[in-house]
This record gives C-alpha cells, structure tokens and sequence, in this order.
C-alpha cells in the first residue's frame, strides 16, 4: 500500500513539474511582450505637434495640435502645455497674431509652464507651480507675461492684476517652422531659456536658478 501511494505521489509530482517546464517559457514570453509594449507604448498624444514640426513632409493635419515641451534647467523640471496651429500660407504677425494685444503664444487654451522647482524670470523669484504664459507682441520688442490663472480659454479672462512678472525680449527672425513649437534648452548648470519657433520669428526667455 505504501509503494502504491508513494508512486502516486511520484507521478504526481512528476506531471506538475512537466506542466510548470512547458508553461514557464510561454508566460516570460507574455510577461515580457506586456513589457515592451507599455514601455514603447507613447505615452500621451501631446507630442504629435513636435513630431510633425520635424518631418519634411507638409503638413496636412488640420486644427492646432496639442503639444508639450519638457526639460530641466539645473535641478528644476519644466513643462509647457499648449496647442500647436500651423502657418499654411497665411499673415501670421500682425494679421493672424495681432500686435499690441495679449496672445495665449499658441491656441485655444491658455499656454501653460509648470515648474516643481523656484526659478528667476525677469530678475523676479517665481516659486514652483503652474502659470499661464502669456505674450504681447510688438513689431520690434514683445513682452513675455506670467500669469497666475494658468486654466482659461485664450485670453478671454486675462486679467493684468493676476500677472506674476513681465518682462520684455527682442524676436529674432530664423528658418521657417511651419507650426508652433516650444523649446527648453538648458544653458549651464543654473540657466536656460524657453524657446518659441513660429512662422519666421524666435522669442527666447531667459530662466535662470
């Protein structure tokens, strides 16, 4: 009775250890697909604007594309939100982006920066949190506004009195670039700036730490 049981039990096992060998490859195989796919997988379509701005081929999307700008400045995280509108062979400066009048510096919303981190703009301290970024451009000298209702359609409910810091940048003409884009680019352990390329213009604004 004893040897019956205990080659039971030796079958048993047997046929678990055989089931576990045949299926271990298969799920590391899942496991590991399941991976690859969340760890390629884009994680938001936000990009789609900057990816389109580097193609050569023309752009035949239509409406302003959501977009973001990520990058550091030291050890200080930025990122801008906003909605990307293309050229397509229309007036940009002073027609479709008028002078002298608050502009949300992309479409629909409000652009915004955030930051987890204090950083000098304008030579004032602007601690961490998100703004909406404003500008108000002029034919020969734009002012760069930051504003503490990050959250509103265009300008529609800009108010001065929420203005954190203004400050005044000289345009520079560059290539074309065909839909907006924004750009943070680090320039040394505790400066940078936040580029906007459009049409044939460059705004840069200084950040430092």
């Amino acid at each position: 009775m004893a040897k019956k049981f205990t080659s039971c039990f030796l079958l048993t096992s047997l046929s678990f250890f055989l089931m576990f060998c045949n299926q271990s490859p298969s799920s590391e195989r899942v496991q590991e697909r399941d991976s690859l796919t969340t760890s390629t997988a884009p994680q938001s379509k936000t990009e789609d604007a900057v990816t389109i701005a580097e193609q050569s081929e023309p752009d035949t999307l239509k409406g302003s594309l959501k977009a973001v700008a990520l990058g550091k400045i030291g050890s200080v995280n930025l990122q801008i939100n906003y909605h990307s509108p293309a050229v397509r062979n229309r007036v940009v400066w002073g027609g479709l982006v008028p002078y002298d009048q608050v502009w949300v510096t992309g479409a629909h919303s409000a652009t915004s920066l955030q930051t987890d981190g204090p950083i000098i703009l304008g030579g004032k301290k602007i601690p961490a949190g998100q703004y909406a970024l404003f500008t108000l451009p002029g034919e020969q000298e734009w002012t760069v506004i930051l504003n503490k209702k990050w959250e509103q359609h265009l300008a529609d409910e800009y108010s001065e009195k929420e203005d954190v810091v203004r400050l005044s940048v000289q345009p520079e003409t560059s290539q074309h670039q065909e839909r907006l884009r924004y750009e943070i680019r680090p320039e040394g352990e505790k400066n940078g700036s936040i580029l906007m390329r459009w049409e044939k213009l460059t705004v840069s604004i200084p950040i430092s730490l």
